[in-house]
């Protein structure tokens, strides 16, 4: 079978979404043929006009003429949707429409973006779902569609860098850390991760307590001034900024740790489509706290490998934040469920053998 991705977001693009399609593309199944055309040259889009997609046309035009593909998956409904749609009036073809998350939303915003969402929907052959979350908006927008829908999630690299532990014990002693209970944030510094909310809520813990736990809290982003603001000056020392982390310090990090915390929320139609991140902690045999928001309950499950607090609620998020510090054996617990979750469910393959499963219409 002869398929082409196409894709604006594609490595060494960053964010999720480009490591999503890359890694379609890195465990795509031997004998199965996949062609991709990314925007990394800007050959697919110029700038952000109402017609920047324009050079799209001509050039998947050209290449599904002269490629033959059995099956073509669209990366983003909008714009390079509107390409496909409009090429299929002419021509039969095949295609299915992946959907993340805010791509979807901000799309209904706007009425002509919304009904171009729906004729591009209505003559998809599958609607693929990154999360769960999307895929129950999709059947409300959409409800003759459902039959269509399939929900793929990110898979993630099952085997991390080992970590010596030599390493954990001089992290731990360069930050004076031996004893302490180290909460460990990491991500793109937005309002919407929840880092504020922790912050908030750590600052409620009663003062038995506060002086056994760490914080630190790892990425940069445009709310970073904000959040650096929010810490109180009797917590400086206890609620640290670490920038952004190379790979294999994050991997180190994830191992020192003794709880992932991102109470995610939805802002706006802003929200986490998944959180890879949640399952990187649950590898590293780490429990982890959630905001139930968005499509995080499909990375994390409540009482098995972490626990979903209310991210509106700093009381929630308090609550958790004890109940694991003060609960050695329920941490080793969530830790080591999810650890053998994300192994088995999660790995990179299987993902991508059910996504061929899918555009193929295989049970």
């Amino acid at each position: 079978m002869k398929t082409l991705l196409i894709t604006l977001e594609f490595p060494p693009f960053k964010g999720g979404v480009a490591n999503y399609y890359g890694n379609l593309a890195n465990y795509w199944p031997i004998g199965e043929n996949l062609s991709v055309i990314n925007n990394n040259q800007g050959e697919l889009q110029q700038g952000t006009g109402l017609l920047a997609w324009w050079p799209a046309l001509g050039m998947i035009k050209r290449k599904i003429k002269t490629g033959k593909f059995d099956y073509i998956l669209i990366g983003q409904i909008l714009p390079l949707g509107t390409v496909v749609w409009l090429l299929s009036l002419f021509k039969p073809l095949k295609y299915g429409v992946f959907l993340h998350g805010m791509d979807f939303t901000y799309a209904l915003k706007v009425p002509r973006k919304k009904w171009l969402a729906r004729q591009i929907l209505k003559r998809a052959a599958k609607i693929i779902c990154a999360n769960s979350h999307v895929a129950n908006q999709v059947k409300e927008f959409y409800p003759n569609g459902e039959e269509k829908i399939a929900v793929v999630n990110p898979g993630i690299i099952t085997n991390p860098p080992k970590i010596n532990p030599l390493e954990v014990i001089e992290l731990k002693t360069k930050y004076n850390l031996i004893g302490k209970t180290i909460l460990f944030s990491l991500g793109r510094l937005t309002l919407r991760k929840g880092v504020d909310q922790t912050i908030k809520a750590l600052t409620q813990i009663p003062q038995s307590l506060n002086d056994q736990i760490v914080y630190f809290v790892a990425g940069r982003g445009q709310a970073e001034k904000h959040l650096r603001a929010l810490v109180p000056n009797d917590w400086k020392e206890k609620i640290i900024f670490l920038d952004e982390l190379t790979d294999d310090t994050k991997w180190l990090w994830l191992t020192a740790s003794d709880i992932f915390i991102m109470p995610a929320r939805d802002i706006a139609g802003d929200f986490e489509g998944f959180g890879i991140v949640y399952l990187e902690a649950n590898l590293c045999g780490k429990p982890v706290i959630a905001g139930d928001s968005g499509g995080v309950r499909d990375a994390v499950v409540d009482g098995f490998s972490g626990i979903l607090v209310n991210p509106e609620n700093e009381i929630s998020i308090k609550e958790a934040i004890i109940r694991l510090m003060t609960d050695g054996e329920l941490r080793q617990k969530l830790g080591r469920q999810g650890q053998e979750r994300a192994e088995k469910e999660f790995n990179w393959e299987k993902q991508v053998a059910k996504l061929v499963k899918i555009i193929k219409n295989e049970k």
